[in-house]
């Protein structure tokens, strides 16, 4: 990584993190899914929804890899994957620069929607820009007080499964919630993996996440519980007659339980990014099989 030139090409899509994409393409491939069942499915509005979710997840990456360098969160101790301001990858105010930009790209994506979505989807637009930011900034920092969780399931469950969904069908239904759902509680065992990773460096840092608060142990099982109630929430679609979106992601379980088991017995440490790999993969094969059972 020594190797990498300040500001390049590769210090850029390192400092995207291109991995943390599958969060972004799993609650809008389950909105387009749902959308494509009840016969509102259009290619357009969803390629868009995917262009603003991807960038809008590399936004708050770049945001999340400046301010936290700055807050001092990001020392030499640091267990999760490398960050580019910290390692001198992206210089500050190049930094700083790049997020002006991917912010107005995914403003301009935005705008674009609106010509599917109507006006109505102007808050939810400006809502994901606050966000964004607040996650890690200003001066209650809803990261560093417990709230990542809680904006998890807002912002990568019911906002993108059902704006998805809303921008081609202009409605909302149970089926959507319950997608949204899903999805939201997936995703955020990402989160609680990280967040258990690091939980002796955010306690240092001031940063009181779940696991900070209340221990490893009860991070662990919260790890577990979320990837079993996304699967539990599936069982909904059984009442669409939609068979194969129950059945199917329950396959995920399995990958689930054998990860959270690892989880433990590693308890702590570097290795633990290894089940930050394990769980984006599982999460995603979850969104696959969600989406691939609702189509059939």
């Amino acid at each position: 990584m020594n190797t990498i030139q300040t500001n390049s090409f590769k210090a850029w899509v390192l400092a995207a993190r291109p991995k943390t994409l599958t969060a972004a393409a799993i609650p809008v491939m389950t909105g387009c899914a749902l959308a494509y069942i009840y016969g509102h499915f259009q290619i357009i509005p969803a390629t868009l929804c995917f262009l603003f979710a991807f960038l809008m997840q590399i936004d708050s990456n770049l945001i999340n890899d400046l301010f936290d360098f700055l807050k001092g969160s990001d020392r030499e101790d640091r267990l999760g994957p490398e960050r580019a301001c910290a390692q001198g990858w992206i210089t500050v105010k190049a930094m700083k620069t790049g997020i002006i930009v991917t912010t107005g790209l995914a403003a301009a994506v935005g705008l674009c929607l609106l010509c599917y979505g109507g006006w109505e989807m102007i808050p939810v637009g400006i809502a994901c820009l606050i966000f964004a930011f607040l996650y890690t900034t200003g001066p209650y920092p809803l990261a560093y007080h417990g709230w990542g969780d809680v904006l998890v399931l807002v912002f990568f469950g019911f906002v993108p499964v059902g704006c998805t969904y809303y921008v081609m069908a202009h409605e909302w239904n149970m089926a959507v919630t319950m997608g949204a759902l899903a999805c939201g509680l997936v995703i955020d065992t990402l989160l609680m993996v990280n967040n258990f990773r690091d939980r002796q460096q955010d306690a240092i840092s001031g940063k009181r996440t779940l696991v900070v608060r209340f221990g490893a142990r009860i991070g662990l099982i919260l790890y577990f519980v979320l990837g079993l109630t996304a699967c539990w929430c599936c069982f909904y679609f059984v009442t669409l007659g939609k068979i194969f979106a129950a059945l199917l992601p329950q396959l995920y379980l399995l990958f689930h339980i054998f990860t959270t088991i690892r989880m433990a017995k590693i308890n702590h440490g570097k290795e633990l990014n290894l089940i930050l790999g394990e769980t984006s993969r599982n999460m995603f094969l979850f969104g696959l099989l969600l989406a691939v059972g609702l189509i059939l």
